[in-house]
């Protein structure tokens, strides 16, 4: 199981990735979660433009044998959602750090990130 040590991770096993002066982040689940849900079949994606505030619902990831919900790790506006997961919901499953990325946001308050784990934090609550 692969976790990615410059990423900051919720209980909830999603993951975020900052990146321009950190106002932005990209967001997925993690390799623990996917491998968790097993083979993903469909990903309900948000509307580029939508606004949420830390921890909210998001989106839902529905595999062979359930639906999680996903919970958004920080407050922000989607700016781009992975539109290759409509017709290949199972990237999260094979690369679930890259090519899986379900959303991108601009953050409304990147203080929220401070309170998120880290890799070794995620590391124990798993394990």
């Amino acid at each position: 199981m692969k976790i990615v040590e410059t990423l900051k991770y919720t209980k909830d096993h999603e993951w975020i990735a900052l990146y321009e002066s950190n106002n932005n982040g990209i967001i997925g689940i993690t390799d623990f979660a996917q491998g968790e849900l097993g083979d993903i079949v469909f990903v309900e994606l948000p509307n580029i433009g939508d606004v949420f505030s830390e921890n909210d619902v998001f989106g839902t990831v529905e595999a062979v044998k359930t639906v999680a919900d996903l919970y958004i790790p920080v407050s922000g506006k989607v700016i781009e959602i992975n539109e290759e997961l409509e017709s290949n919901p199972e990237l999260i499953n094979s690369d679930p750090y890259d090519k899986g990325w379900i959303v991108k946001i601009q953050l409304s308050d990147s203080i929220e990130v401070e309170r998120l784990l880290n890799n070794e934090e995620y590391k124990d609550l798993i394990n």
